[in-house]
């Protein structure tokens, strides 16, 4: 596509726009009495509408019913968790028994790791990102320290080259292969939460296995962003928050995957709790814990309802825009639009000490929809100014202005917007 950096361009391209009328969908906050610029949706997605009508009817239940409503209600309680097993799985490119929403982001991936960091003789090392999120270095850091190690001695970071600022496939497979006979575990998250840059997954996943090695992702800044096929790919296993881009609310309720190869494995060790335990004998209140054979036998504690009702009318919004395809088709035109309007700021700007750099990779199969930039010769005071002006992006250490276009709600006239607003600071 020829972008135009114009008024009538954007407004032209939303007008075609097939997915529209999603935006009417959420709440933006606002600025000067009108929806403010918002591209935080990596960081936390707006409100549906829809959410206050889901939770009220769960407030009403328990209201009227107390705790009959956990097998009498609308939507039941006791069963909440498996209304999200279709539609999850399809979003997330799963079989049904390979997923489960439950606890929070970290609290699965520990869960996950008891399983699957099972340090044996000379394989008990980890390989992962350099720069991973910091509730990631602390999960793994925690978990080494568990089994005895020193993390200094267990974690190798795959980095980017010197004067650059993401990683290549290449280094990453070296690594696993140079490591080969030491690797116990292979993690990295999906889309790298500061550069935005989306990993190779499938290549990854089958180095490791080549290997020998088990494979997982953080799909943090993944999910509801990009089109994973984690059974296609042989992934391990994965976890992911629903509150940034599955618009569910902050801190709300989580998700894992495990793998079908592994469901019905005897000797994958797993932390217990009756939500795990079979369901046909949850209440028998057995002393030995038996494990449901699918992704629900990760479960500990029964459903954190009012979460899980926020996450339902933002998975019902996925289901009604079909999907992950159609998001991802314009997710990759609107940040393409976003690239093409800070490089035209970047011709713009008189003064040689200021420039975007945009961090996040040019090849469009490399990313998401989060384009990240360095201000050079500004830094952090263009982040305020951006801020002051109406536009919400976010700022992360040491140096990095993070602007997520969402394609379910966001639009080419908000880029367009963003571009005039970051033109005037710059090019005074």
């Amino acid at each position: 596509m020829k972008y135009i950096n114009s008024l009538e361009f954007a407004r032209a391209q939303d007008k075609k726009d097939p997915l529209k009328e999603f935006r009417k969908r959420f709440l933006f906050p606002q600025y000067k009495g009108k929806d403010a610029l918002y591209f935080v949706g990596n960081s936390l997605g707006l409100q549906p509408k829809s959410v206050s009508k889901h939770i009220q009817v769960e407030l009403d239940d328990w209201a009227k019913l107390a705790s009959e409503g956990h097998f009498d209600g609308h939507n039941p309680w006791y069963s909440y968790h498996e209304m999200f097993t279709k539609p999850v799985a399809k979003l997330m490119g799963a079989r049904e028994d390979e997923v489960i929403i439950m606890n929070q982001l970290t609290v699965n991936l520990h869960l996950l790791l008891i399983s699957f960091y099972r340090p044996e003789g000379k394989r008990y090392k980890i390989v992962c990102e350099s720069n991973a999120f910091s509730s990631d270095n602390y999960a793994l850091q925690t978990q080494v320290q568990l089994h005895g190690y020193k993390p200094s001695d267990v974690i190798i970071e795959v980095a980017p080259r010197k004067g650059e600022h993401t990683l290549r496939t290449e280094d990453t497979l070296d690594t696993i292969n140079k490591h080969s006979k030491e690797i116990a575990l292979v993690i990295f998250g999906g889309v790298n939460y500061l550069t935005g840059q989306l990993l190779d997954m499938p290549r990854i996943t089958d180095a490791a296995h080549k290997q020998g090695i088990i494979c997982g992702f953080d799909l943090a800044h993944a999910a509801g962003n990009i089109d994973v096929k984690l059974h296609d790919w042989n992934v391990d296993f994965a976890c992911w928050c629903t509150y940034k881009y599955f618009n569910s609310g902050p801190g709300s309720v989580a998700g894992a995957f495990i793998h079908q190869k592994h469901l019905k494995s005897p000797d994958l060790i797993r932390l217990g709790g009756w939500w795990g335990h079979d369901k046909k004998k949850r209440f028998i209140m057995d002393k030995e814990f038996a494990p449901m054979q699918t992704a629900e036998g990760w479960q500990l504690s029964n459903a954190p309802v009012f979460s899980m009702a926020a996450h339902k009318a933002s998975v019902d919004i996925f289901t009604a825009a079909g999907g992950m395809a159609p998001l991802r088709k314009k997710s990759l035109l609107l940040t393409a639009y976003l690239e093409f309007i800070i490089n035209g700021i970047n011709e713009k700007i008189k003064n040689k000490h200021l420039k975007l750099e945009i961090i996040t990779p040019t090849e469009p199969s490399e990313r998401g929809c989060q384009l990240s930039i360095i201000a050079q010769g500004i830094g952090k005071d263009f982040y305020d100014a951006l801020t002051k002006s109406g536009v919400f992006c976010d700022w992360r250490n040491p140096n990095v202005i993070r602007l997520a276009p969402v394609p379910l709600y966001n639009s080419f006239e908000d880029v367009w917007r963003f571009g005039q607003v970051a033109e005037k600071l710059l090019c005074k």
